[in-house]
């Protein structure tokens, strides 16, 4: 009998800590909040206030408007297939995210798998060419005559250095696990 009283007081010593623990997590959030909002370091505390006058949007601050630079687009295959950039070129401001899209049809009889591989000109401009979403970070399968738009969204890094003015995103488009096209 006292081992099964000790279990049974020692279960409720633990479902005591355990909701005081759940308590204080919950706890946590307008806790951090208010002494944040005391204190003043977090940024996040004070944008949640309601400003009289001001629009609940607040715009970009990161972008650089005094520069434009002109991100130019470029398709190449190896293989028989049809692939090419929407448009040749966007013109961005540092820090801005844009969207572009790719086109491609497998022109084939058979069902491929292909991956694109990006490049960048100049070399320098790859480290602040940040890609948020682009069709070359998975390979796809295709079905013959199969036709796809792939978007690729990106940001110019605004560290950029100050002498570029034009960067071209290049794609190569290859066959993965098949044949490759000799040319």
């Amino acid at each position: 009998m006292d081992i099964k009283r000790e279990n049974l007081r020692m279960t409720g010593k633990l479902a005591v800590i355990a909701a005081g623990m759940f308590a204080f997590g919950y706890a946590l959030i307008p806790l951090y909040k208010h002494i944040c909002e005391l204190t003043g370091i977090n940024i996040l505390a004070v944008g949640e206030k309601q400003v009289p006058g001001s629009s609940t949007a607040r715009p970009n601050t990161q972008v650089d408007t005094s520069r434009t630079i002109t991100v130019e687009f470029d398709a190449n295959t190896m293989g028989p297939w049809k692939f090419k950039p929407a448009v040749a070129s966007v013109q961005v401001h540092p820090g801005e995210l844009a969207t572009v899209v790719y086109e491609f049809q497998n022109v084939q009889d058979r069902k491929m798998a292909a991956q694109a591989i990006p490049s960048y000109a100049p070399r320098n401009a790859a480290a602040h060419f940040n890609k948020i979403e682009c069709f070359c970070f998975n390979q796809y399968t295709l079905e013959p005559g199969e036709k796809k738009q792939w978007p690729v969204a990106f940001v110019v890094d605004p560290k950029l250095p100050k002498d570029v003015k034009t960067i071209t995103l290049s794609y190569t488009f290859f066959e993965v696990g098949g044949k490759v096209a000799k040319l």
